[in-house]
């Protein structure tokens, strides 16, 4: 159930996979255990509605259940799934965030295996080991769909799409501005959406300018400008944009982790393209869309690999000594910016 199909590249396979829930869904052929998971929260959200419209009744609240986080009772759990649905041809117990998939889930993947004909489960989980004996038990009771973050060429359809459904147009250029200023969370693109589609009520074609003047502009994005900053010598301009994310609410902690990440972003890029490795394989190796690693690629031309070890290096020193008490959170970030300036 589980097994990848010979030949099919892994975005083939989930696209697959994701395929085969509508097919169930419209077969009436569910399965008794669904999980979604991965990065993809709208993707993941969007689905599991579909699942609970194609499982559970309208209105049914004595028989469709809810568990989330990771303090969740699977004695409880198991002793609901064993109970017959109440005037309803199934109970089904929603799960999310368990964490159940990378520790703790063995007691419910032996019941899995001898689940109550009655009871369907479907778990939405941001992350899963694939080894665990839970995941083993949904795969082969069940069907496990991966919700990744999407390419570059399906959210630019998915976004024409959603924008055309308000009658709005777009330009390409103008979609990947929007990607490159507020990411690529499909959550967070729909609410951006709705404020251009607001925005430009009385006009048909969303233009750039309408981005900028709208949508909200990623944390990322000011630490990618950060490090350009520091790139370019310009430490005014570096410690502005560090002072406009403490401004808008942002821990310092946060913001180190973030350098700490973009760094190593940089570095893993820059090693990478050494190797003759094109965008596709570098995005899908360091986990981002590959438009997003022309910039990197760029930034990170700037620097000598020596001196990107170092300020990966410089990041982790900085975090243990936040962490240890040996130095203030914001000054440490100060330090960072200063320490790789030099």
């Amino acid at each position: 159930m589980g097994s990848t199909v010979q030949g099919q590249s892994p975005a083939a396979e989930r696209e697959r996979k994701m395929k085969q829930i509508s097919d169930d869904i419209k077969s009436g052929s569910l399965k008794q255990v669904y999980l979604l998971y991965g990065e993809e929260r709208y993707l993941c959200r969007q689905y599991r509605e579909k699942l609970k419209s194609a499982l559970c009744d309208e209105g049914d609240t004595m028989n469709t259940h809810f568990f989330e986080g990771k303090n969740i009772n699977i004695g409880e759990m198991i002793d609901l799934a064993e109970t017959m649905p109440f005037l309803a041809q199934r109970r089904v117990i929603f799960v999310q965030n368990s964490g159940l998939f990378k520790a703790g889930g063995e007691k419910l993947a032996e019941y899995l295996a001898d689940l109550c004909p009655t009871t369907f489960f479907v778990f939405c989980e941001s992350e899963v080991d694939k080894r665990s004996k839970l995941y083993k038990a949904v795969a082969a009771k069940g069907h496990a769909a991966e919700f990744a973050v999407q390419d570059e060429a399906t959210l630019k359809r998915w976004v024409a799409g959603v924008l055309a459904k308000d009658g709005k147009k777009i330009r390409e250029s103008t979609v990947l501005l929007l990607l490159n200023k507020v990411g690529t969370d499909m959550n967070n693109l729909q609410m951006e959406l709705e404020k251009l589609s607001c925005y430009c009520l009385d006009r048909e074609v969303i233009t750039d300018a309408d981005v900028e003047a709208v949508c909200t502009t990623r944390v990322t994005n000011h630490i990618f400008d950060m490090v350009d900053a520091i790139a370019n010598k310009q430490t005014e301009r570096a410690f502005q944009l560090y002072y406009d994310l403490l401004t808008l609410k942002e821990a310092p902690l946060r913001i180190l982790a973030l350098i700490a990440r973009h760094c190593n972003q940089l570095l893993q890029v820059k090693e990478l393209k050494t190797k003759g490795l094109d965008n596709r394989s570098i995005a899908s190796k360091i986990g981002v869309p590959p438009f997003a690693v022309n910039k990197l690629a760029s930034q990170a031309s700037r620097f000598r690999t020596p001196a990107l070890r170092l300020a990966v290096t410089q990041c982790v020193e900085a975090e243990e000594a936040v962490k240890s008490g040996r130095m203030n959170d914001k000054m440490s970030v100060e330090l960072l910016i200063l320490n790789v300036l030099l």
